[in-house]
C-alpha cells in the first residue's frame, strides 16, 4: 500500500522516464526507468518457446516474438496506470536483443519466410565447412581482418545462406526482390514503426558488427564480404548508430514515442554497467555467458580465439567504441538442461541449494558443450562431455559441477583478454538472470582469484538500451556525462580459496574440455544404422 500511496504523491516529481524492449533468447521484457535516477519503475517478462526441429537445431517464432513485445508493454503501461505514474512520461524506447539470431520476412505481407534461426544454432556447419574449405589454407579467420570473427555456424551471414539454400519461399523472395533480412532488432523496430505500412529497416552498428557482412573499419556494409557469402546487399537493413530516433511507435498505449536506442544485448550490458572507460569489463550471465572488454576507439585483433566486435556508437556524430569479446554458448542454458532434459531439480533457484549442499564436485567435472564450444576455441565438434564420475558422486555434486563449469568458462576468456590486451582485469563487474545464484559468484570469485562485483539492479541490458535511447538527440533526458552517472550500489564477492587449490581445479577443467573435443564428425558412421541419424 504504501508504495502505491507514495508513487502518487509523487507523481508530478517523477519527471521524463524511458523504455526498453529487452528480447532475450528465452525470454522478452519491457522496462520503464526513471532518467534521472536510473531507477526501475516497472516491468513485465513473457516467456518464449524455443524449438528444436532436429538435433543441433533451434528456432524460435518471429510473430510469437513480435507478439511477446505488445503483450510486455500492455502489461506494464497497466501496472504504472496502477501506480499512478502517467505513461505519457515515457520519452523514447530503446531495444536490445538476441544478437545474430536471423529473420527473413516479406516486405508487401510482412510475414515471416520461416522461423528465426537462433545464435546457438549448429545447422549450419556443413556451411561453414563449404566455406572455409574455398578461402586460402583452408582459415577460418579468413575474414576477420575486415569483420573481426571467425567463420562459424554462429553469426548471421551463414544462418541467411542457409535459408537461401534451403527454403524455397526465401530463394524466390531474394529473387522477386521482396525478402529483407535483419536481426531480431530490425524485425522489431520495422513492424513497430508501421511494418509493410512505412516500417523502418534498420539496425545498429553493434548487431551489424555480428553478421560477418559488416565491416568494422568502414562501419558498413562490405560489398566484397556480401560477395563472399553470395547476399545481394539490397535485403539488408540500413546501419545507423546505437542512438538516434529510427522511427515512431505506430501503435498500442505508446503510439508516437521515438524508438531511439539500440544495441544488441551484451553491448546494451557494456553500456548498462558503465564501461565506458578503455579497460572495464563486465560478464554476463544469461543463457550463454558473455565477457567483455572496452577497448577504446581502436579496434583489437585477437591472437587467442577472442572476437573484435562493435562495443557502441552513442550517437550519429559520436566515435564507435570496440570490445574484445568472448562468448560461452552454454551457461543458464544448462540449469535449464538439468531442469528439463534430466528432471534432476524443479526450478533453477533449486541448484544453487542442491550445490551448496555439498559445496564440492567431489571431482566431477561437466563440459556442457552442447553446441560446440564459442570461445576461446571455436571447436564446433565439441561435445557436452560429464567426467570424473564414482560410485560416490550423486545429483548435488553434479549440480555443483554445473555451476563450476560456467566460472570455468569465464575463466578461459579472461586469460585470453589479459594476454591480448596485456592488461590483467583487477576486478569482474556481472550482471544478467544467473547473479542471483550467490554461491555462483563467489565460486566465480574464487576461480577467477579476483573480486567480483555485481549491482545491486541487475536488469543492466535493458538499463543500456534505455540509456542509449534517453541519451538521443532530439530525445535528450538523460546525460551520458560520467559526473551526471547514477552511483550504482553493488555488492562484491573476494575471493574465499587459496590460489593453488584454484589452479588445480581449473587445470583439471581444461583436461576435461581436451576429452570433449572433436566428438562430432560430419563423416557417416557407418555402423548399419546411420540412416536414423
Amino acid at each position: 500500500m504504501n508504495g502505491i500511496m507514495a508513487a502518487s504523491s509523487n507523481r508530478i516529481m517523477l519527471g521524463p522516464l524511458v523504455a526498453a524492449i529487452d528480447q532475450g533468447t528465452s525470454s522478452t521484457r519491457f522496462l520503464v526507468f526513471n532518467a534521472k535516477t536510473a531507477e526501475l519503475l516497472s516491468h513485465h517478462q513473457v516467456e518464449i518457446k524455443q524449438s528444436f526441429p532436429k538435433e543441433g537445431w533451434v528456432e524460435e517464432d518471429p510473430k510469437e516474438i513480435l507478439q511477446s513485445v505488445y503483450e510486455c508493454m500492455d502489461r506494464t503501461c497497466e501496472k504504472l496506470t496502477q501506480l499512478n505514474i502517467d505513461i505519457s512520461n515515457i520519452k523514447a524506447i530503446g531495444v536490445t536483443n538476441q544478437r545474430e539470431t536471423t529473420i527473413v520476412w516479406d516486405k508487401e505481407t510482412g510475414e515471416p519466410l520461416y522461423n528465426a534461426i537462433v545464435w546457438l544454432d549448429l545447422r549450419t556447419q556443413s556451411t561453414v565447412e563449404r566455406l572455409i574449405n574455398k578461402t586460402p589454407g583452408r582459415n577460418k579467420n579468413h575474414l576477420k581482418h575486415k569483420t573481426g570473427l571467425p567463420i562459424s555456424t554462429y553469426f548471421s551471414a551463414v544462418k541467411l545462406r542457409w535459408l537461401m539454400d534451403n527454403v524455397e519461399k526465401i530463394h524466390e523472395a531474394v529473387l522477386s526482390h521482396k525478402a529483407m533480412f535483419g536481426t531480431v532488432d530490425s524485425w522489431l523496430i520495422w513492424c513497430l514503426t508501421g511494418g509493410k505500412k512505412g516500417g523502418v529497416h534498420c539496425t545498429d552498428v553493434t548487431n551489424a558488427s555480428r553478421t560477418m557482412l559488416f565491416n568494422i573499419h568502414t562501419m558498413d556494409w562490405d560489398p566484397e564480404l556480401c560477395t563472399y557469402f553470395d547476399i545481394p546487399m539490397e535485403i539488408l537493413p540500413k546501419v545507423r548508430s546505437s542512438s538516434e530516433i529510427y522511427g515512431l511507435m505506430k501503435s498500442g498505449p505508446l503510439t508516437g514515442v521515438p524508438i531511439s536506442g539500440c544495441l544488441g544485448d551484451q553491448s546494451a550490458a557494456l553500456v548498462g554497467q558503465m564501461c565506458f572507460k578503455d579497460g572495464q569489463a563486465k560478464n554476463t550471465y544469461g543463457t550463454g555467458c558473455f565477457l567483455l572488454k572496452n577497448v577504446g576507439t581502436k579496434p583489437v585483433m585477437s591472437d587467442h580465439g577472442l572476437l573484435t566486435t562493435v562495443a557502441y556508437k552513442l550517437g550519429r556524430d559520436e566515435p564507435a567504441y570496440y570490445a574484445l569479446e568472448g562468448s560461452v554458448a552454454i551457461a543458464g542454458a544448462v540449469v535449464r538442461w538439468l531442469k528439463d532434459n534430466l528432471g534432476i531439480i524443479q526450478t533453477s533457484s533449486e541448484l544453487e541449494k542442491l550445490a551448496a549442499d555439498v559445496g564440492t564436485s567431489y571431482g566431477c567435472y561437466f563440459v556442457p558443450a552442447f553446441s560446440g564450444l564459442y570461445a576461446p576455441y571455436w571447436e564446433p565438434s565439441a561435445r557436452g562431455i560429464i567426467c570424473g564420475l564414482t560410485q560416490f558422486t550423486n545429483r548435488s555434486h553434479l549440480a555443483f559441477a554445473a555451476l563450476e563449469a560456467v566460472c570455468f568458462q569465464t575463466r578461459e576468456i579472461l586469460d585470453a583478454m589479459n594476454l591480448d590486451s596485456g592488461i590483467h582485469l583487477a576486478q569482474l563487474q556481472v550482471d544478467g538472470g544467473m547473479t542471483s545464484n550467490r554461491l555462483l559468484m563467489q565460486l566465480q570469485a574464487d576461480i577467477l582469484c579476483i573480486p567480483v562485483v555485481k549491482p545491486s539492479m541487475p536488469e543492466t541490458t535493458a538499463l543500456g538500451a534505455a540509456m542509449a535511447a534517453g541519451a538521443a538527440e532530439g530525445v535528450s533526458v538523460w546525460s551520458l556525462n560520467p559526473d551526471d552517472l547514477t552511483e550504482v550500489t553493488s555488492e562484491k564477492f573476494e575471493p574465499q580459496i587459496n590460489p593453488e587449490e584454484s589452479e588445480l581445479r581449473y587445470a583439471r577443467w581444461k583436461k576435461a574440455v581436451q576429452r570433449a573435443m572433436n566428438w562430432e564428425t560430419t563423416e557417416p558412421v557407418n555402423n548399419g544404422n546411420a540412416g536414423q541419424k
